[in-house]
């Protein structure tokens, strides 16, 4: 539309009426006038205005351009955030599982120990503290790796439905 104003304006019309200085000759037919025809316009002088149109349309797209790319880049970004992010807690989940498998191994000698008489009760507390701490710090990883899952489905796009729903016929 701003490229269109550079251009001149043309228009047809047509109108039709009577004309008399009487009411009684109104209805006569030499009173009676019409007119028909192009009409051609073209502004001579704007002071700029179309080119400051133009301009502005310009403007916009650019800013429709610049806020796509920007909503691209975005996604992208959430994908490889959630990608890594998933990547790096299974290492950690990895290792966090490995040192719970050893902790609970420690308990149980610790146990026996205690058992046989060669160490203080205070010493199976400690190292069932430790085991609590590293379960804890396991089902924490475990949280962080689901929260991340759950990004990288919305990052995607999201779209998952439960098999009751989709039997029910809802989204």
């Amino acid at each position: 539309m701003a490229k269109a104003a550079w251009f001149p304006s043309l228009t047809f019309s047509a109108s039709d009426g009577y004309t008399s200085s009487t009411l009684a000759k109104w209805i006569s037919a030499p009173n009676r006038v019409w007119s028909a025809g192009p009409a051609l316009a073209e502004t001579l002088f704007d002071f700029g205005k179309r080119g400051a149109v133009t301009e502005q349309a310009v403007a916009s797209y650019d800013q429709a351009a610049a806020s796509y790319k920007q909503a691209v880049l975005q996604a992208f970004q959430d994908v490889e955030d959630n990608l890594s992010n998933l990547h790096f807690l299974a290492l950690e989940a990895k290792v966090q599982d490995e040192a719970v498998r050893a902790a609970r191994e420690s308990v149980t000698l610790t146990i026996n120990q205690y058992k046989a008489g060669t160490v203080n009760y205070l010493s199976v507390v400690t190292v069932q503290t430790a085991q609590f701490n590293n379960e804890r710090t396991l089902a924490s990883l475990a949280g962080r790796r689901l929260l991340a899952t759950v990004g990288l489905v919305k990052a995607l796009g999201g779209g998952w439905q439960s098999e009751d729903s989709v039997a029910l016929g809802k989204p």
